[in-house]
């Protein structure tokens, strides 16, 4: 077994494997020379420092071997050859497999603009060690993209004391994800964090360097800065597919088993794999940890059960760590045709659900703000079918609750 990509899917793709039976070879390849760690604290906890190393870890040598995984790091995969049943990697070595994972993930987007320093992207350790030298108390720091990986820069930067802009050609942060009506709200988790925001207009121009660069939006305003960080989305890794016969389109195309649809000892997990949605009868991609955990525990188990296949049929799952609050989106709020809101966005802290309704009145997903309690709740009502009546009544009883 020949698992590609060394971060949360491949990691758990691997150790999954072995729960659950699988007693051959497994080689687990990664192209960072340092052991495989987690990335969600990237732009949280390890930014500013209140994790290190250690707490990122996903995999230690002594772990690895006591499950008998080799580890294949500090050398990226170049090519697959699906004939030859052979992963060929930059040291000019290859394995032979009798079934291969991929999950390599995704990079960040780079940024289109020409800045010669100063500016930033996140996606490795390595990123945001060099970011996190350049946040200092009293520096302005404009984030292009209010995403999770933008909100969470934005947050963390405010904590260094630094000055903070976020500029997003959106009408709202994450109104892609949940509308622009709860993305409004969203918005105030800056405003009141003293953070400036620049929404629905986009970036022109990125310019000059550290401590002088200059940001010119396309509405002819232009915004100084001394550190700017780009967050424009990613792309899935898989370039160094190009020519093994996989259908690659934006990922690599599955079925709902999460096998490549052209090859049936090949599978995939993570960012870089799309696949068909049994439920919403579509491909899909998604770039969340808690689907890189799960898709990795489906695939592992159809590999070991030829016989008794499952598909990957999630309820999505985000979640973002922003300043003191918590925000958790579950399922897919945007295919809801209207929502409820339950809570008070107003109260300090704020606590609310946005609960979306499909167009036959069952609940498609929603989002919370530091309320986990109904995150859970709506995500197992999501996943049963539960109808939007049913989960308002749920969430509202949490409310009343908690203020008796």
């Amino acid at each position: 077994m020949v698992v590609v990509g060394a971060s949360v899917a491949g990691v758990r793709t691997a150790q999954a494997l072995r729960r659950e039976g699988f007693v051959g070879r497994i080689a687990l390849v990664g192209d960072e020379q340092e052991l495989p760690y987690d990335k969600p604290p990237l732009s949280k906890q390890y930014l500013t420092g209140h994790y290190d190393e250690a707490k990122l870890q996903l995999l230690t040598p002594e772990g690895a071997a006591s499950i008998g995984v080799e580890l294949r790091l500090g050398v990226a995969a170049t090519q697959l050859d699906v004939a030859g049943h052979r992963v060929h990697v930059s040291d000019t070595s290859f394995l032979d497999y009798g079934a291969c994972v991929i999950a390599t993930g995704a990079s960040a987007r780079p940024s289109p603009w020409a800045a010669r320093s100063g500016v930033h992207l996140l996606r490795t350790r390595g990123d945001s060690d060099q970011l996190r030298g350049s946040l200092r108390a009293g520096r302005s720091v404009v984030v292009v993209g209010a995403g999770f990986i933008g909100a969470e820069v934005a947050a963390a930067a405010t904590s260094f004391g630094c000055r903070v802009t976020v500029v997003d050609p959106l009408t709202a942060p994450a109104s892609r994800v949940v509308g622009d009506q709860v993305g409004q709200l969203l918005e105030t988790v800056h405003t009141r964090h003293g953070v400036a925001t620049r929404f629905g207009v986009g970036v022109a121009s990125l310019e000059g360097e550290e401590g002088r660069i200059e940001v010119g939006l396309t509405d002819s305003r232009v915004l100084r800065a001394d550190v700017a960080v780009v967050g424009i989305g990613a792309l899935p890794n898989d370039p160094w597919l190009v020519g093994s016969g996989l259908t690659v389109d934006d990922g690599i195309l599955c079925d709902e088993f999460c096998r490549a649809v052209d090859a049936r000892d090949v599978w995939c997990a993570g960012d870089v794999a799309r696949w068909l949605h049994p439920g919403h009868g579509e491909t899909t991609r998604v770039e969340h940890w808690t689907n890189a955990v799960e898709q990795a525990a489906c695939v592992a188990h159809n590999i070991t059960h030829p016989d008794d296949l499952r598909p990957h049929r999630p309820v999505e799952y985000v979640w973002s760590d922003q300043y003191d609050w918590k925000i958790q989106i579950v399922g897919r709020p945007l295919r809801g045709v209207e929502h409820h809101l339950v809570g008070d966005p107003e109260q300090t802290p704020p606590r609310w659900a946005a609960l979306f309704a499909g167009e036959g009145g069952h609940l498609e997903g929603a989002v919370t703000v530091n309320w986990p309690r109904a995150s859970v709740d709506c995500r197992r009502l999501t996943a049963s079918g539960a109808g939007v009546g049913d989960a308002v009544a749920t969430v509202s009883q949490l409310a009343t609750a908690v203020r008796r």
